[in-house]
Parts: C-alpha cells; structure tokens; sequence
C-alpha cells in the first residue's frame, strides 16, 4: 500500500510536469504557420473494419475514445483497491473528501451556471469546472508541498478520486448519446463473462484484455461514451493474488496491471491528449470575456477552492467528519485551491459538451481552462508554500 502511494505520487508529479509541457507545444504549434499540419494530423481519418463490423474516426477521437479508455481503466483500477483495500476503505476516512468532492463538483457548475444560464448551447458545458486534474494538482503538490502531512497528500488524492467518479457518472448520465440495445446488450454481456473469468480466478491477463477490447468495441457503438468502458473493465480484475500455474508464486493482476499503466498513462496517453486537444488560436483578446470562458475559470479557480474548503469547514464544525491528523485549516485551504486545476478532465469533458458545434465553443473551453488551471496551479503554489513553511516553524 505504502509503495504505491508512494509510487503514484512519484509518476504524477513527473506526469504533471510533462503534461504542462505538452500543453505549451500545442498552444505553439496553434500559434504558428504549422497549425494547418495540426489541425490535418488529428482530423485525418483512422478506419478499422473486421467483416461488416466497422469503426470509422478521425484520428483526435481515436485519441479520446480509445487512448483515454485506457486513462479510465486505470482510474477503476485506482478506485477499487482504494475503496476495498485502501485508505478509502474506511467510512471514517471517507467521509470528509467525500463531502469535499460533492461541493467540489457541485458549486464550479452553479458559478459556470450563473454566466450561461441565458443561452441553451453554453450551457451544455456547465461539467466543465466541475473536474479536477489529478496528474496536474499532485505534481505542484510535490513540487511545493514537500514535508507537509502524508495525510494532506491522501486526502488531496482522495477528493481527487471521488472527482474522478463524479465526472464519469456524468459523462454516463449527461454526454451520452442515442442508445443502441443490442451493443449495450454485448457490452453488458462481455461484462458478465469478465465476472465468470473473475469468479473463477482466472489468472491469464490476456483473457481479460480479449473479452475488455469486445466491451470497449460495444460501449463505442451503444451511444454511452466508450471511456466509461474501461472504468466498468477495471472492477471485474482481481485485486487478491492469483496462481499462476505454480503453488509457489502469487500475484495480484489488479496491482500489476496498475503499476505498469501508471508510466504509460502518465508519460505517454495524458501527455497525447493533452497536444492533441490544447491547441487554440489566440486571435482575439476579447474572448477571454465570453461567458463561457468567464463561467469555466470561475468555477474552476472560485468555485472548487469556496466549495471544497466550505464543505470540509461546515462538516467539521457540525462534527460530521474530521480534519486528517496533523492537517491545519491553511494547507486544507491550499489543497482546495490546487483542486481547481481542471486541465485533462475538464478539457475532456469539454470536448463531449460540444461535440458536434462550431469549433468556437471548444476553442472557449481550453482558453477558460488553461486560464483557470494555470491561475489555480500558480495560487495554489504560493498557498502550499507558506502552509509549509508555517509547518517547518
């Protein structure tokens, strides 16, 4: 448990610090002559047809729907051993990040609301604050935040975890479209046979890997997002040791599985989808005042910190939960800051939102959230480190 803490900590703020620069090429890239190649790479159409079965995506949707269902797995993997196994497994624990995670999400989409209330297609992105970047947050924490409580660490990436689920719930109950029965019929049919495999200790990753590739296949077709897939997939892994063909040697899958996605996802499939969907042109100053940009970086940069730190303040005092042992009110406040760094999810989430509408309106929501989560990363930067140098006092 500790080492993958630890080890998580350790990708993320690597991670974070790559994915900052990714953002930045793209947004030069955008910027130059060659933003008409940009725009050809991720527009350039990727086919793969078995038989009369068929999928038929630009390559910037193949990186959205396919690399960031792998990005989902590895959130359901995090999620159950957390929630079976971990420091989410206690109710005493959870209480708190909980409450923070619901007013977190919550009160970013009321402040994107209250500026888009008036017009039906902004408001389809009032998602968008609502996210939380884990990759992005961890890694200013560990830039900043050294020597500060292991549990403001946990905490952080407690409400982080509770975000994630909030954002996929969502995606499932918000951002899908028309339903097929029969692909939701074979999805759901692939997740019983990844519950038999289970039940059976199937130890061979392969079996599961076969059968998840036909579930993602189905969900992409059924209308539902395909990413939800690979949250869904993760909780049929077997998180006990499994044998392998041998009485003397054991093995978790689930654990396994999730140390060696945590370099690839870290490194190389949030990075890619942070190029891929970073590039915006700045043409024109007076976008940074269209509502949708204004509703994004209030919600994400005032919204997160008044409603997590609100939440975590009033739960206190009403006894309901209790701050973590050794946490002051300061470094609570500079988490609940750092919170508001939306960048991966709330980009994510964005791009679902207008799917389909003119190109301004996405251009709006990268302006808005790489404009509240550079705000919210360099804020929170400042906070962290005068709570940890009233800490080393």
């Amino acid at each position: 448990m500790g080492h993958s803490i630890t080890a998580l900590f350790k990708h993320e703020a690597a991670g974070g610090v790559i994915l900052v620069a990714a953002a930045l090429f793209a947004l030069i890239i955008a910027n130059s002559p060659a933003f008409g190649l940009y725009q050809m790479v991720f527009d350039m159409p990727v086919t793969i047809s078995i038989g009369a079965f068929c999928i038929d995506k630009p390559m910037l949707l193949w990186i959205n729907d396919g690399l960031m269902a792998i990005f989902f797995f590895l959130i359901g993997l995090e999620v159950k051993r957390e929630v079976l196994d971990g420091h989410l497994s206690s109710p005493q624990k959870v209480a708190l990040p909980a409450i923070a995670a619901i007013a977190g999400i919550m009160v970013p989409a009321l402040f994107y609301a209250a500026f888009n209330y008036h017009d039906a297609v902004t408001f389809k992105g009032w998602a968008v604050p609502a996210a939380t970047d884990i990759a992005f947050a961890l890694g200013v924490f560990s830039l900043f935040g050294r020597a500060l409580p292991i549990t403001l660490k946990l905490f952080l990436l407690s409400v982080a975890i509770f975000d994630d689920i909030g954002a996929i719930i969502i995606i499932a109950l918000f951002y899908s479209a028309d339903m097929s029965l029969l692909s939701l019929s074979v999805g759901l049919a692939g997740l019983c046979i990844l519950f038999l495999l289970n039940r059976f200790n199937v130890a061979k990753p392969a079996a599961y890997l076969v059968v998840g590739v036909v579930v993602w296949a189905a969900v992409l077709k059924s209308g539902v997002h395909a990413t939800l897939a690979g949250f869904a997939i993760a909780w049929f892994i077997p998180l006990k040791p499994t044998f392998d063909g041998s009485t003397q040697s054991s093995s978790s899958m689930l654990l396994k599985l999730e140390e060696g996605l945590h370099t690839w996802v870290a490194f190389l499939i949030l990075p890619v989808f942070a190029f891929a969907n970073a590039g915006v042109r700045f043409i024109d100053a007076d976008v940074i005042l269209l509502p949708v940009v204004i509703g994004i970086i209030a919600g994400l940069f005032v919204g997160k910190q008044l409603g997590i730190f609100g939440a975590c303040w009033l739960a206190v005092k009403l006894g309901v939960a209790k701050l973590p042992a050794g946490v002051t009110w300061l470094q609570v406040y500079a988490v609940s800051i750092l919170c508001g760094i939306g960048f991966t999810m709330s980009l994510f989430v964005g791009s679902l939102a207008f799917e389909g509408y003119s190109s301004e309106y996405l251009d709006s929501v990268k302006i808005g959230v790489l404009s509240a989560s550079l705000l919210s990363a360099c804020f929170g930067a400042v906070i962290i480190s005068l709570a940890r140098k009233k800490q080393e006092q």
